[in-house]
């Protein structure tokens, strides 16, 4: 009931409705479902393609017969992540939402306002019989968040509109018209496990209270990297203790920004007292280092179970100096558009378990010669201690235009409603845009959305009153399409 308090009522109701949907990249099925039977329950055309993508059809109003035809553009899948202590199964549960003041936010977990809050303003628009528009696509996409397979896979066939109007942009008063693209590096290798002495004793070791968020939109914020933490208090200890390796799991998904790392090592039980000494020491340094960025990030050590095996040692130290030496973070400015991160990588996960071990990472660029260098750095750090590379993924960024029709329109109506000029510019993270694009030669193309914060991780959340704003400007630039040429 609380959701029917919130405006624009249809909106939250919907969003309510689709969050209850187990939704993850990949496992779209029921979701898929859920929109398809929305569209044939209010009696307009469905199509989906051979990849999952969903086209809902609806003629224009009265009058608007003439007007081009929109594409209102949104993905399906959420980022699935949960804090270490929340009990959650995202494969049967729905989000467990809630309202604190102006925000809606999740119980331990992501909230899928991206792009849920885009999916269900479409949702409404589809729905409500008395708004004023022009003929109207609806594309549902799939899998935005862990490959863009689903605009890659796009049957451009199922659309004629010459407008697209992508609602995947995060902050209320930014219009986007360009975008970065990106590249998978993901590596692996196999290494000997041998067999550790009884002069061992066994610890796991734990940097965690990072915040994460998403590797494009937040790199340039000087976040933690989990990854890079723990190897750096791997690294440190190998030059002063006899310390091994077991296990190594930091990350989780590939455009996150890691929040959690766990080691099981191995320290001499000689060593002992002086080595946690060490990690209490690793902790002050660090805390002290973000102490105005990361203030609930914390090294932990709790004694373990001697598991009687471990990395080889000579594959352990080559292991730390390649992450060592591995970029992350901003790689190169925009020399163009003040403030724009061109190029960045993230080394999102890093594991080492079982005699292998494997790295995924992304790089993202609104330069394709400038992401095949970050690429290549990434490559090259790794190949050294003998991994096998594969690159993949790649997708192409979005060229700015700022002579759009869409966007001169949007902007004056922008100007009326909020007594001040838009923010227009282009984000270091890969919007759909740049590969609908491809697919739909002289689409004239822009971003915008409600204020969200802390996407792709559990603090996500949408700002109430925001979505209201934003649900309002969108619904005023359907009625403001130009006729055809």
């Amino acid at each position: 009931m609380e959701w029917k308090a919130l405006q624009p009522q249809s909106l939250w109701l919907n969003f309510a409705n689709l969050n209850a949907i187990p939704r993850a990249s990949k496992k779209e099925a029921a979701v898929i479902d859920f929109v398809m039977k929305f569209g044939e329950k209010i009696g307009l055309p469905v199509i989906k393609d051979a990849t999952g993508n969903v086209v809902i059809k609806k003629p224009a109003s009265p009058g608007m017969e003439n007007r081009q035809t929109v594409v209102l553009q949104s993905h399906l899948d959420m980022v699935h992540q949960k804090n270490a202590d929340t009990d959650f199964d995202f494969d049967t549960q729905g989000i467990n939402m809630y309202i604190d003041g102006d925000w809606v936010k999740a119980k331990g977990t992501t909230l899928g306002a991206d792009n849920g809050i885009g999916v269900a303003a479409i949702m409404a628009i589809l729905e409500d019989r008395s708004l004023v528009h022009p003929p109207i696509e609806a594309l549902f996409t799939i899998d935005e968040e862990t490959g863009m397979t689903g605009a890659i896979s796009l049957e451009p066939s199922n659309l004629s509109g010459s407008i697209l109007l992508n609602l995947d942009t995060e902050e209320e008063h930014a219009f986007t018209i360009g975008c970065a693209g990106g590249l998978d590096t993901n590596t692996s290798a196999t290494y000997k496990e041998v067999a550790a002495g009884d002069g061992f004793l066994a610890y796991i070791l734990k940097v965690k209270g990072l915040q994460g968020g998403h590797s494009g939109m937040d790199i340039h914020k000087g976040r933690g990297n989990a990854n890079k933490l723990m190897n750096r208090l791997l690294y440190k200890a190998q030059q002063n203790f006899d310390i091994q390796l077991v296990t190594l799991d930091g990350g989780s998904l590939r455009n996150a920004i890691p929040r959690e790392s766990t080691a099981q090592v191995l320290i001499s039980k000689s060593e002992e007292t002086d080595f946690l000494q060490f990690v209490r020491n690793y902790e002050t340094e660090i805390k002290e280092e973000y102490k105005h960025i990361e203030p609930k990030l914390a090294v932990e050590y709790t004694a373990a179970t001697h598991p009687g095996i471990m990395m080889e040692p000579a594959f352990f130290a080559k292991l730390t100096r390649a992450l060592y030496a591995l970029p992350n973070g901003v790689f190169r400015m925009s020399p163009e558009i003040p403030g724009l991160v061109e190029t960045s990588t993230n080394l999102a996960r890093v594991i080492a378990r079982d005699g292998v071990f494997t790295t995924q990472s992304l790089q993202r660029s609104s330069v394709d010669s400038s992401k095949e260098d970050v690429a290549f750095a990434v490559r090259a750090g790794l190949e050294n201690i003998g991994c096998q590379i594969i690159q993949e993924g790649g997708y192409p960024g979005w060229k700015p235009n700022k002579d759009s029709a869409i966007l001169h329109i949007m902007t004056s109506l922008f100007k009326e409603q909020y007594n001040q000029e838009p923010e227009v510019g282009a984000v270091h993270a890969g919007l759909e845009c740049g590969i609908l694009g491809s697919h739909l030669p002289g689409m004239d193309m822009i971003s915008f959305g409600p204020t969200i914060l802390d996407a792709h991780s559990p603090d996500e959340k949408v700002q109430i009153s925001s979505v209201e704003r934003f649900y309002k400007l969108l619904t005023r630039t359907l009625q403001e399409i130009p006729v055809k040429s």
